[in-house]
């Protein structure tokens, strides 16, 4: 058996592909339009083969999608974490849950999915401005 995505449905396409590409630096592997079925699949991943999201878009969806916490949440390894965070702060992502341990922190994409980003190898040195910094909402 092999893992091959997760799905999730998003109420405005390019809301969501400007979160997951432009900010959290994915890339779109491949898309799928189906006019009879008014939707649209557009997957993406952290690089060609790796395992993907599926962005499901159902054309003329005018209310914002339910969500629950029994989803969970999608999870990416980074390089540096507090680099990442400030490069998303710059970008206008709020970081819902700050890496004051150097090595995990939360942030939701416009449609309410939580994304942990979890610092590669060994947590960081804790530092500012995310040691001082509350956490936000829910993640």
């Amino acid at each position: 058996m092999k893992y091959l995505h997760t799905m999730i449905r998003v109420k405005d396409l390019d809301r969501a592909l400007d979160f997951f590409v432009e900010k959290l630096g994915l890339v779109e592997t491949r898309r799928h339009e189906v006019p009879e079925g008014k939707f649209t699949l557009v997957f993406l991943a952290t690089a060609q083969g790796e395992p993907e999201v599926e962005l499901t878009y159902n054309w003329g969806q005018e209310d914002e999608y339910s969500f629950g916490r029994n989803f969970g949440h999608l999870a990416y390894a980074v390089d540096d974490i507090n680099k990442k965070c400030s490069e998303l702060m710059e970008k206008g992502v709020d970081i819902l849950r700050p890496p004051r341990d150097g090595r995990m922190a939360f942030i939701k994409s416009p449609d309410n999915i939580s994304v942990e980003l979890l610092q590669k190898g060994e947590a960081l040195t804790p530092c500012e401005p995310w040691i001082s910094m509350e956490n936000k909402g829910s993640w």
